[in-house]
């Protein structure tokens, strides 16, 4: 739903990247150039920025009865 703030396997910040991350892809940029830029090295933080899905605006859209 939102991206974690930390890295869930080494702990280093990573929610203040997203959205320059995706600006960047949307631009065309390759992700692993995106990803290169921004500093992130390690596989476990690559993998929480590539496999997390915005779904926040899906589960607004219900109410709670």
């Amino acid at each position: 739903m939102i991206i974690p703030i930390r890295c869930w396997s080494c702990g280093k910040p990573i929610a203040h990247l997203w959205e320059e991350y995706k600006k960047k892809v949307e631009s065309g940029e390759e992700p692993k150039a995106a990803l290169d830029e921004l500093g992130l090295d390690r596989y476990c933080c690559r993998a929480m920025i590539l496999g997390h899905v915005e779904l926040l605006d899906t589960v607004a859209q219900f109410k709670k009865t």
